[in-house]
């Protein structure tokens, strides 16, 4: 694929999200793509025929959501912390040989993948990381809840927080990186709400931050408009771009 000036963002829902870089590389971060609040999710789950790297922030359903079935038909390289990334081999059966030590890592550690031209900075999450594998067997250990911090040659820095609530160590994040963009949950309930979530965004200090993780079920609250009036109230100086689900909008680096 020729190599294009932006950076691509989409996002499905929920916390799913496609990013595809400037030469045509392809990410999928927490791909629930047949979330209840994609409209045009068996298309969008059909159109995923290039894959290059999985990204899974923890093992909860609404994350790791339609991973293995992309994973399986498009070989795409998993990135999960490695007890995460062995509990989805385990449990889930994502292809083992997809899921190595080169593209796994801890929270603290920083590996290049395809080529240098992906860096992801594996961060920690304040959440749970259960992986239900049927409704008799119960939750199985899915490792610690993560989230990334993903530099993209030629484009952005983009922090997915994964579900999270807000905690002081976010503001060694900008101390290393500085965030062009941060995908930020704010549904309140499992994770942060609005407040909080824009404390967290004073923290990072993103050019911009989209949220996400709202709306998908009535328990969460948090909506975008609450979120821009907490951001305000925190006089954070990060735009706010609320997204919509299908939407894709272009993404420049620092």
């Amino acid at each position: 694929m020729p190599e294009t000036n932006a950076t691509q963002l989409t996002w499905y829902g929920q916390s799913a999200f496609k990013i595809v870089t400037p030469t045509g590389k392809v990410l999928l971060i927490d791909p629930w793509i047949t979330n209840p609040l994609n409209k045009n999710a068996k298309t969008d789950l059909a159109n995923l025929t290039k894959v290059d790297l999985m990204f899974i922030t923890h093992g909860h359903g609404d994350h790791v959501g339609d991973a293995v079935e992309i994973g399986r038909r498009t070989h795409a390289k998993l990135v999960a912390n490695n007890d995460l990334g062995d509990a989805l081999v385990n449990f889930l059966g994502y292809p083992a040989e997809l899921a190595d030590a080169a593209s796994g890592g801890l929270f603290g550690g920083e590996t290049s993948l395809l080529d240098g031209e992906v860096r992801v900075l594996f961060v920690r999450a304040d959440h749970g990381s259960g992986i239900t594998v049927n409704e008799k067997s119960g939750p199985r250990y899915g490792g610690a809840a993560g989230a990334f911090v993903i530099t993209i040659r030629n484009g952005p820095v983009i922090y997915h927080t994964g579900d999270t609530d807000v905690f002081g160590d976010m503001a060694l994040i900008p101390q290393f990186h500085q965030i062009d963009v941060m995908l930020a949950c704010i549904g309140d309930h499992y994770t942060m709400g609005p407040v909080r979530a824009a404390y967290a965004v004073k923290l990072v200090q993103p050019k911009m931050v989209v949220p996400m993780h709202f709306a998908t079920f009535p328990v969460l609250t948090g909506t975008p408009e609450a979120f821009a009036a907490a951001l305000k109230k925190q006089c954070a100086k990060s735009e706010m771009r609320e997204m919509k689900i299908g939407e894709t909008i272009p993404l420049s680096g620092s």
